[in-house]
């Protein structure tokens, strides 16, 4: 049995937990996996801590909480101070890359950054800094399939905004996939 726990970090109101909604509904209903979501957030709506685990499995998950990501998506800076140490040798650390100063050179992880917030507001607005960092996500990690994640858009973002919200993902996944081919590497 194959299981993968993947951490979705930044501050509220960057779309962390529609990151891990989109995600799970695109694994269950379109990749033929199983997954169950968690979240937590701080006691403000915007702008305090926010977090959403998604643990994927290719049988039913029976322990819907992450026992030690694999992966952390970390889109602020107190996310990843507070999350970056529980990834073990060889995890996936994807961190934007204009708002996280790393706070060591962590060669014992696969380090990606990507700069969603600045391609977000090349596309108009900063919201879409969520779906920008699930395509690249998506892209670098091999966990969920691009097709799956873009079915998975509707009813999870304003019928109004899912043109520019696939835009914003095509834009991340493919600054992803230039990414790993220019470290040689293809998502697993």
């Amino acid at each position: 049995m194959s299981t993968t726990e993947i951490r979705f970090s930044g501050f509220g109101g960057q779309g962390i937990i529609r990151c891990a909604l989109i995600t799970g509904k695109a694994l269950a209903l379109y990749d033929d996996k199983f997954a169950t979501m968690t979240q937590s957030f701080g006691p403000e709506a915007r702008g305090s801590a926010c977090a959403a685990q998604l643990v994927v499995s290719d049988e039913r998950v029976l322990y819907p909480y992450l026992t030690q990501p694999s992966i952390l998506m970390a889109l602020s800076q107190e996310a990843y101070d507070k999350y970056y140490s529980e990834l073990p040798k060889g995890g996936i650390l994807i961190v934007e890359h204009e708002l996280v100063k790393l706070r060591s050179e962590h060669p014992d992880l696969r380090l990606m950054r990507v700069p969603a917030t600045r391609y977000a507001e090349e596309l108009g607005n900063r919201l879409f800094t969520n779906l920008v960092a699930l395509g690249f996500f998506t892209a670098v990690t091999g966990v969920v399939s691009a097709d799956a994640m873009k079915k998975a858009l509707p009813g999870l973002v304003p019928d109004r905004f899912l043109k520019i919200n696939i835009k914003a993902f095509d834009k991340g996944y493919e600054h992803g996939i230039q990414m790993m081919s220019q470290n040689g590497e293809a998502a697993s």
